[in-house]
């Protein structure tokens, strides 16, 4: 028998869980996702500047597609990663920002007043400084690419501290990522629409309606949501509107509300209770149908968003994100790129200015008592903070693909590939100095 949870049914012991409980295991340790994302990138890079780079660079520009009588979408396999893969992380994304908006931290105008003023000062100042050094060059278009902060990273940074790290700065940086998150979205949105059909938009519109009249109707079948999500997906796709913002918009419809109350799946409990243990079930007919009905019975009790999110954020992780680092972080390089104007850009507006606009926007947030900083962290912890927000890679990656092309998207790359690492090293050097010294003050 397999070693299960307190409070967890011991389920048979096969074979094959030698292989898969040192994996589930892994996969619920908050760091993980981090850990997978950052052997992706490395392996991108290494594969990237090796002898196989051609090889390697080549697969992403497969093209993969399906032709159905007159109608023909064939696109690179690159383009599948970043425009339909990345939908689901997207989508995802929609869901936390809801939650955080109904039910999370972000719910509360005090408690979200800090980390939306450190958001957009992580912002506007990033963009700030890049268009300093390049208004009037044809980089200037990058402009989005230092605004964003990657919550996988900053969440590994965080759990390497462990303990150390206050609550407070933890919830901060956590709610300044999905603010971040919904800057991102609007930069994407309106910053990098070209043009637009305005008939695949208005079908794409239709389609959301369509999505909000089956909620408003009570239908619950996923899949019927899942087809009419891929045709929202599709119409987005080919309307010049970035389809990843499809999935944001999806995910923000999802209902936070459970179908099915407590006391009813207590009742359901009870009945599944009385089969089992009562001795009927070997007589009971349509068996099958009974469990099908108490497996939607157990899923309706919680909100669609949190099952969306336990359900999606596992592939996300450890597969869509991975994936997508393979395809856009292998860049071949050299050390003389760094020099490239546009890794500069980019590398000051991450490193100089996401800390700069965190902290500085914070303190006139502080200052004029519109906000106040959580229990436990020093204007010091929260610079260290600030740095680590300064992790941008993956949508900071995903902005470089949508607003540059060739050597300067590369070198935009290499900025934010190089920008990344700099500020991990500088956020978890300050908060490995000022944490220990703020432990070692409680404690005496």
């Amino acid at each position: 028998m397999r070693e299960q949870p307190e409070g967890r049914v011991r389920l048979p012991d096969e074979p094959i869980h030698r292989i898969t409980a040192p994996l589930e295991r892994f996969m619920h340790v908050e760091a993980a996702s981090g850990i997978v994302l950052l052997a992706a990138t490395v392996a991108a890079l290494v594969l990237a500047n090796s002898p196989l780079s051609e090889r390697f660079l080549d697969i992403w520009k497969t093209e993969v597609g399906l032709r159905i009588g007159s109608f023909e979408m064939v696109h690179s396999l690159k383009h599948w990663i970043n425009d339909g893969l990345m939908a689901v992380f997207f989508f995802v994304i929609g869901l936390e920002v809801k939650r955080e908006l109904l039910i999370g931290e972000l719910r509360d105008p005090r408690r979200a007043a800090l980390p939306v003023f450190a958001a957009i000062g992580g912002m506007v100042v990033p963009a700030g400084v890049y268009l300093a050094l390049q208004a009037g060059e044809p980089g200037a278009r990058g402009w989005g690419i230092p605004m964003a902060t990657d919550i996988a990273f900053v969440v590994g940074c965080m759990a390497v501290l462990g303990r150390r790290v206050p609550h407070g700065l933890r919830v901060m940086l956590l709610s300044l990522a999905i603010a971040d998150d919904i800057g991102a979205i609007l930069v994407i949105a309106i910053g990098y629409t070209e043009s637009l059909n305005l008939t695949a938009l208005f079908l794409g519109l239709v389609g959301l309606v369509f999505v909000l009249a089956l909620s408003r109707l009570g239908v619950r079948n996923l899949l019927a949501y899942t087809v009419v999500g891929a045709l929202v997906w599709l119409a987005f796709h080919e309307s010049g509107v970035h389809a990843t913002i499809a999935g944001v918009l999806l995910g923000l419809l999802t209902p936070t509300k459970a179908y099915i109350s407590e006391g009813l799946f207590g009742e359901a409990l009870t009945r599944a209770s009385e089969i089992f243990h009562g001795g009927h079930w070997g007589s009971e007919e349509d068996r099958g149908a009974k469990v099908l009905r108490f497996r939607q019975v157990a899923r309706e009790t919680i909100p669609p968003v949190e099952f969306l999110e336990t359900l999606l954020h596992p592939w996300v992780g450890f597969f869509v994100m991975p994936l997508f680092a393979l395809a856009n972080a292998g860049v071949p390089f050299q050390l003389s790129d760094l020099a490239d104007p546009v890794a500069q850009a980019v590398a000051a507006g991450l490193v100089i200015g996401k800390p700069v606009g965190i902290v500085g926007l914070s303190f006139i947030a502080i200052r004029t008592g519109l906000a106040r900083l959580p229990e436990g962290v020093s204007w010091g912890v929260l610079t260290g903070g600030g740095f680590l927000a300064a992790i941008g890679f993956t949508m900071a990656l995903f902005i470089a693909g949508l607003a540059l092309q060739g050597e300067m998207l590369d070198a935009a790359k290499v900025g934010v590939l190089g920008a990344s690492l700099v500020a991990a090293v500088i956020g978890m050097s300050v908060l490995s100095i000022l944490l220990p010294k703020r432990r070692a003050a409680e404690e005496g």
